[in-house]
């Protein structure tokens, strides 16, 4: 058939005429010559219509480009890219938006004007008032945490934080964290992330946990509550040592409710829980020495302390040889032992 715009002799897509012709005097998309989109002038986040997020701009333009141009339903399998340029106050952008008109493909371009308007978001909002709905406390039985116990769950805190914003909680952040009575206390903006946390702390550090809430009043119709999860350590702690029945014990690890400890008599590693040796006294070293290696046997060794000048020989746990020209001493109630090897 010919179409009755050119008069070639074609396949007719529509009203008489070819594809090509057809394609001269239809548009299959239409869309605004300037976009505003808010920016958040603390965390940079995007608001798209009523919804922050913290998305690249070149997802974030892409994505209000399908919401605010009109595009024919015609055009199948729809492709949208943009080449987009920084000037002073305002970014220019190339919009190229692509489809299939049954097999033939078409790709229309726009230029449009983007402002960016600067504001604050509804997370930075509430940072900055010291919002915040749960309390993680920690503390430890009968002690103070230790300084390394402090900068760990300090770390540990911030990295899991950090780990829930990139999983797309984007509400959550640390109001502020307090050093209080030998423990620490994290204020947090999301109750359900510090329940998370606080259990996830439990599992790597041991301890028990308590909760509590205090009613803050009604939000939207809805009771509101500030949780508080008390985490309270076990008076032990990782390299302490501990005298249970006459026997010195070193501690591996401790986890949640479990403890692992080296007998350093014969270096056996047992692992119990901590209600098993709630009485158990930790025991302050008398020293903790580099020793010399002189010489050994199957079932001893000769030390010699660098600095005295003084020879030992000491029972070795077990059948071990030591390659070390060195080897690490503890001295409890007048008694030598080799400091287990680490595992």
């Amino acid at each position: 058939m010919f179409c009755v715009e050119c008069g070639k002799e074609t396949t007719i897509f529509k009203d008489g005429v070819c594809i090509d012709c057809y394609l001269k005097t239809h548009n299959f998309t239409k869309g605004p010559k300037i976009i505003d989109i808010p920016i958040c002038t603390h965390c940079n986040s995007y608001k798209i219509k009523n919804i922050w997020t913290n998305e690249l701009f070149s997802d974030v333009i892409k994505r209000i480009i399908k919401n605010t141009f009109k595009i024919s339903k015609q055009l199948k399998k729809i492709d949208i890219n943009t080449d987009c340029k920084e000037e002073k106050e305002r970014i220019t952008c190339k919009v190229f938006i692509s489809g299939f008109l049954e097999k033939t493909e078409i790709t229309e371009e726009h230029e449009i004007i983007v402002r960016l308007k600067k504001t604050v978001c509804d997370v930075c909002s509430k940072r900055f008032g010291g919002y915040h709905e749960a309390i993680i406390q920690i503390r430890a039985d009968k002690r103070d945490l230790s300084k390394q116990e402090i900068n760990d769950i300090v770390t540990n805190v911030e990295v899991q934080v950090e780990n829930l914003v990139a999983k797309g909680n984007r509400s959550l952040f640390i109001t502020d964290i307090g050093i209080e009575h030998g423990g620490l206390d994290f204020f947090l903006s999301d109750k359900g992330a510090a329940l998370t946390i606080t259990n996830k702390i439990q599992d790597k550090y041991g301890g028990e946990i308590k909760q509590s809430s205090k009613n803050m009043g009604m939000k939207d119709s809805r009771q509101i509550y500030r949780m508080t999860y008390l985490l309270r350590l076990s008076p032990y702690k990782k390299d302490d040592t501990l005298k249970i029945k006459n026997k010195f014990y070193k501690i591996r690890s401790i986890s949640k409710n479990k403890i692992k400890m080296i007998d350093l008599s014969n270096w056996e590693e047992i692992l119990t829980d901590t209600k098993s040796i709630k009485k158990s006294n930790i025991i302050q070293e008398d020293s903790i020495d580099e020793m010399i290696i002189v010489s050994q046997t199957k079932n001893e060794i000769q030390i010699m302390n660098p600095d005295t000048y003084k020879i030992k020989i000491v029972k070795k746990p077990k059948k071990i040889n030591f390659p070390a020209k060195k080897i690490k001493t503890i001295t409890i109630e007048e008694q030598i032992y080799l400091y287990p090897n680490k595992t």
